[in-house]
């Protein structure tokens, strides 16, 4: 494994207790990153993470809050800097689907994934934001999907939220780039998780006819870039939208 310079920095993965997130933090724990992780629900997955850092010699500890829950942010964010004094990277992976076909898409359904992936997003960033600019470092990599960019059908309300991160992204990293903090999306395409394996065989045939690489990518594809991107290698990247999806975008 490269060695990429992280070692003592410190990170909030939201998340990260399975599939992406929890691919993302063991990466960067391997890179010597102290690592807080999010779970809102899967406590074990979220213990099984931290075991596995702490396994490779790491720093690890579990941190519940609903990311769309300002006051639940407010105090997990406070619990890493009690922890570490301050958060040097923040990872916003923390997602969910509710989908359905507009015309009977509930309010429920449409509120509660904007909430997640968008105003979580939003909050997670502004409450490690100003000890980022006290420190003039800091790297935010925000979890959007190549769904942001092609909408897809049943899916108006997650296509929303992920699309809205490119403009969120690039706003904040004009804001901050002279405070040496870079702010980037990645967007994966279709990733084998549980999300994935649900699928029945035809869906799995008509996706793959979109991927011009023709197979699904696998969580550690988006671990590899969120982990390039917060190193210094990245350091002249920011405001960028960059797509891990074997070509589906293009």
């Amino acid at each position: 494994m490269i060695k990429l310079g992280l070692e003592g920095k410190s990170a909030l993965v939201t998340g990260a207790s399975k599939g992406i997130g929890s691919a993302i933090a063991l990466q960067l724990a391997e890179q010597g990153v102290r690592i807080a992780v999010n779970y809102n629900r899967s406590e074990e997955d979220a213990k099984a993470v931290v075991e596995t850092a702490l396994k490779m010699g790491g720093e690890a500890f579990i941190v519940r809050a609903d990311v769309s829950d300002v006051n639940q942010v407010k105090d997990m964010v406070d619990k890493v800097h009690e922890a570490w004094g301050h958060v040097d990277i923040l990872v916003n992976n923390a997602g969910i689907i509710n989908d359905g076909l507009l015309v009977r898409m509930s309010d429920e359904a449409w509120g509660s994934v904007i909430a997640t992936n968008l105003n979580g997003t939003f909050y997670c960033a502004r409450a490690v934001l100003r000890n980022m600019i006290r420190r003039r470092w800091g790297r935010i990599i925000n979890i959007g999907s190549v769904v942001g960019l092609r909408g897809n059908v049943g899916q108006a309300n997650y296509s929303a939220s992920k699309a809205a991160l490119i403009g969120f992204t690039k706003s904040l990293a004009k804001e901050v780039a002279t405070r040496n903090i870079t702010v980037n999306t990645v967007n994966p395409g279709y990733i084998s998780t549980e999300t994935v394996a649900g699928l029945t065989d035809e869906q799995k045939d008509r996706i793959m006819s979109w991927i011009p690489q023709g197979h699904f990518g696998e969580i550690e594809d988006i671990a590899n870039m969120v982990t390039f991107l917060t190193s210094e290698k990245a350091r002249y990247i920011t405001g960028e939208t960059i797509n891990v999806d074997g070509g589906m975008a293009i």
